[in-house]
């Protein structure tokens, strides 16, 4: 007859249980003595492959990326104190952008908890103010539950960030085997009310903007979105976290507004009578000075995250749902209302005119730099030309490198470029690349990276050769912290103090092409901008291992057009040149 012990498991079993029972199908993460009970008990779950990184944040950045790529949870370990804090940079990242990532953290002993034990953090009250939830467990029967509320609090409504802590005891403890875990919560049904409203005004704008988000995206909303603007021939702008959710190819595109974007989607936006923003947050990077933005415009906003609606600029109307839903039902209702005659198909050829003047003139360009030296712009718009494909990907970090990432090359479909947003995380593009691999391993991915950012996570590179992970980074090295020195030349009268990366004595410091080679990785490199083609083809050949791209690139290349932080939109520089 059997015992109750032996319907027992250990706390780390309970743990990989709940992982298994959320449909986790990787993980990554770096042992240490307060998680190895987990991590010895992996291999009774073969289902949950483990990829060993080589810093913890790193491992969160994979785990976004992975989650930012599939819409699935990314999950991160850790040991204790040191290990846990190195998570906190890459949980706050995810939260500000709406990922889905659990990390679970290894934990002193409950007996030693506020002892100031070795390697003991508070780590649930470090993350408290950058994730969605974080929770403390330290008996083996509250192990399974824990993990299980986390993860299903990670991917609900507004995804975003979660932690839990597991002491030791806990996870050498034994507790019943699991059962089933609490079932999520529905999502709030759109009011059909509103939806009525949102969808009368849009069918009287008559400059109307449909301004998307992140939510568009990580809502799985850009096929009832893209239709509800073909309808009725509304421009689309898409923010940096919706880069692709409407293709570049497509007419109604507008591409990128705000303080990095395009000239004609900022113009469209400041202009407009109507605007319905999707799963936006009405950022200052898109708004500049609030109380400046959009003057005439009335605003529908749609949202999971009650939270966000008219936090920031007043919602005429306000639907506090799904993006993809809310979008449906509107969809249809325009359809119906105008193949019922209801209401005539608005007249939006006036106002398409403008934003086609607007768009003429304002595509953005590149051209020769002072300096002679290879134009960044028109490294990664080759980049992006020569790769292009249903089958690549593209990371960012964040600088100089991510806006032209974003504005020069053509995304086609939602998830095609994966960044960091509400953080700006230097260091981001290397690992997330190495998450985004993961979740697809025939796909080819480009991690689009400035010096400065590379140097801060490209230890990565050898998490990426073990795992036999091909991601393909390129370097646009032009040896400065070259956002920040841009911003230096502009309102700090050129004064550039502590941007230059470069060894005035030697050349380049450090060599990244050797750097790479010395990780394993092939490497190139191109300062040539007739080699830029053979440099990316010969680089897009390698699938047998990492590759990194060095692009020695010009110091003196800007992105633009720019505004000052908070300043009004028609400040950018260069300015609108004659727009109103």
């Amino acid at each position: 007859m059997a015992t109750d012990e032996e319907h027992c498991i250990t706390g780390a079993a309970a743990a990989l249980h709940a992982l298994r029972n959320a449909d986790v199908r990787v993980v990554f993460g770096i042992p240490g003595r307060a998680i190895l009970p987990l991590y010895h008990t992996l291999g009774d779950f073969p289902e949950v492959h483990h990829i060993l990184t080589r810093h913890e944040q790193g491992a969160g950045h994979a785990a976004s990326g992975y989650a930012q790529a599939t819409g699935r949870l990314g999950v991160c370990l850790s040991t204790s104190g040191p290990g846990a804090t190195n998570l906190v940079t890459a949980l706050m990242d995810a939260q500000k952008d709406s990922v889905p990532v659990l990390a679970i953290t290894g934990q002193v002993e409950s007996d030693q908890l506020g002892t100031g034990a070795f390697q003991e953090a508070d780590i649930c009250s470090v993350v408290s103010s950058v994730t969605k939830y974080s929770v403390e467990v330290t008996r083996a029967a509250d192990v399974f539950p824990a993990v299980t509320e986390a993860a299903s609090r990670a991917m609900s409504r507004r995804p975003g960030s979660v932690l839990v802590s597991i002491t030791m005891d806990a996870l050498n403890g034994r507790t019943p085997a699991p059962g089933g875990g609490p079932e999520a919560a529905d999502p709030p049904t759109p009011e059909p009310v509103r939806i009525e409203q949102a969808v009368a005004a849009l069918l009287d704008a008559r400059r109307p903007v449909l301004y998307a988000g992140g939510g568009v995206v990580r809502g799985e909303a850009a096929g009832p979105m893209r239709e509800l603007a073909e309808e009725i021939g509304v421009p689309v702008v898409t923010t940096l976290m919706a880069r692709g959710a409407l293709p570049d190819s497509h007419r109604l595109g507008f591409g990128m507004p705000g303080m990095y974007g395009t000239i004609a989607a900022t113009a469209a936006l400041q202009n407009a009578d109507l605007i319905l923003a999707v799963g936006a947050r009405f950022d200052s990077r898109v708004t500049g000075k609030l109380d400046t933005f959009a003057p005439e415009a009335r605003v529908v906003h749609i949202d999971i995250d009650d939270g966000e609606i008219a936090s920031r600029r007043h919602a005429d109307i306000a639907v506090n749902t799904h993006c993809r839903p809310a979008l449906t039902m509107m969809r249809d209702q325009v359809r119906e209302a105008l193949e019922r005659g209801q209401h005539r198909r608005p007249d939006l050829s006036s106002w398409w005119d403008t934003l086609d003047d607007w768009r003429s003139r304002h595509e953005p360009g590149h051209g020769e730099e002072a300096d002679g030296a290879l134009d960044p712009r028109y490294a990664v718009e080759r980049l992006g030309s020569l790769t292009a494909g249903p089958n690549t990907l593209y990371t960012a970090g964040v600088g100089q490198h991510q806006v032209w990432a974003a504005k020069h090359i053509r995304y086609e479909r939602p998830r095609a470029l994966i960044t960091t947003c509400g953080a700006g995380t230097m260091g981001y593009a290397v690992p997330a690349a190495m998450g985004v691999q993961v979740a697809h391993p025939d796909a080819e991915v480009w991690a689009i990276d400035g010096d400065g950012s590379f140097q801060m996570m490209c230890q990565e590179l050898a998490t990426c050769v073990q795992a036999r992970l091909p991601i393909k980074v390129a370097v646009i090295n032009n040896a400065m912290l070259g956002m920040v020195r841009q911003w230096q030349d502009l309102w700090y009268s050129h004064d550039d103090k502590e941007t230059d990366l470069s060894d005035h004595e030697a050349a380049g410091s450090p060599d990244i092409s050797a750097l790479a080679r010395a990780y394993g990785c092939a490497a190139f490199r191109c300062a040539d901008p007739g080699e830029v083609d053979r440099t990316v083809m010969q680089a897009s050949a390698v699938r047998d291992r990492p590759v990194v791209v060095e692009f020695l690139v010009s110091k003196t290349a800007r992105t633009y057009p720019l505004a000052p932080p908070h300043a009004p939109v028609p400040d950018l520089l260069p300015d609108f040149d004659g727009i109103d």
